[in-house]
């Protein structure tokens, strides 16, 4: 008895659909399901392993302005 069955079920969406109205029913059904694709779809963008640019991609290493006693090296560019 403290379950719902199929039945239950079917009665309840059947007055669901009476008291919204099917257009408005339908239309809140597809606002769930866009909300369940695009969550879908970040889930399977968060899951593309993050790779290491290689040689030619990464960027060279700034040179030291200063060295490690304080002194300029070289003048900056501005």
């Amino acid at each position: 008895m403290g379950g719902l069955s199929f039945v239950h079920w079917l009665i309840f969406g059947g007055i669901a659909i009476l008291v919204l109205g099917g257009g408005r029913f339908s239309n809140m059904m597809g606002d769930v399901a866009k909300g369940i694709k695009s969550f879908k779809k970040g889930m399977a963008e968060d899951d593309e392993p993050v790779r290491e640019p290689s040689r030619i991609e990464a960027k060279k290493a700034a040179e030291p302005v200063f060295d490690r006693d304080g002194n300029r090296i070289r003048e900056t560019e501005i």
